[in-house]
């Protein structure tokens, strides 16, 4: 009696074709310049989502007599966090940048054929925390360990079992 596939044998035996980088190139070409046209685009996204947030912990600030400002500074620094890990596991799996810059983030984990590659919440926020940990940490210069492998992966990549290619969607007509 033959042994029903496990889970795991659908990766192992078929990886997704956007987890070569030598065989199928075009996920990969101009890569890395596009990441960082996405991500500057995300920082004048995010710089105006913190700006609404602080506006409204003045208005609310005051209302209250400043009962909720501890509250709503909690709320600014969380919102960043949130609109990296929901855009990212979001139906589109790109943030506004990434949209912009026709790049999308794709899972290489145990759900890679899920939802067509598309990261789970788990995925996003793990990927959102250690990219937002490590570039505090380090100053930015863990990212250059993208310039170094031939998927471009940054170590926050590496531990959400992800990887950022060019948007497929772009080639179909």
């Amino acid at each position: 009696m033959a042994m029903p596939p496990s889970p795991f044998s659908r990766i192992i035996d078929h990886t997704p074709e956007w987890n070569d980088p030598w065989g199928q190139p075009r996920y990969y070409m101009g890569i890395t310049v596009r990441r960082i046209y996405a991500y500057c685009i995300d920082l004048v996204v995010v710089g105006l989502l913190i700006g609404m947030v602080f506006m409204a912990s003045i208005i609310l600030g005051a209302l209250t007599l400043g009962l909720l400002w501890p509250a709503m500074m909690l709320l600014m620094a969380l919102t960043p966090v949130a609109y990296h890990t929901l855009t990212i596991a979001g139906p589109r799996a790109a943030t506004l940048g990434m949209r912009a810059a026709k790049i999308r983030v794709m899972s290489v984990g145990a759900n890679a054929f899920d939802d067509n590659g598309r990261p789970s919440l788990l995925q996003a926020a793990i990927q959102t925390v250690c990219f937002y940990g490590s570039v505090a940490v380090t100053g930015s210069l863990i990212l250059a360990v993208a310039l170094f492998n031939p998927r471009r992966r940054t170590v926050h990549d590496m531990l959400a079992g992800t990887v950022v290619v060019n948007d497929p969607a772009q080639w179909t007509g």
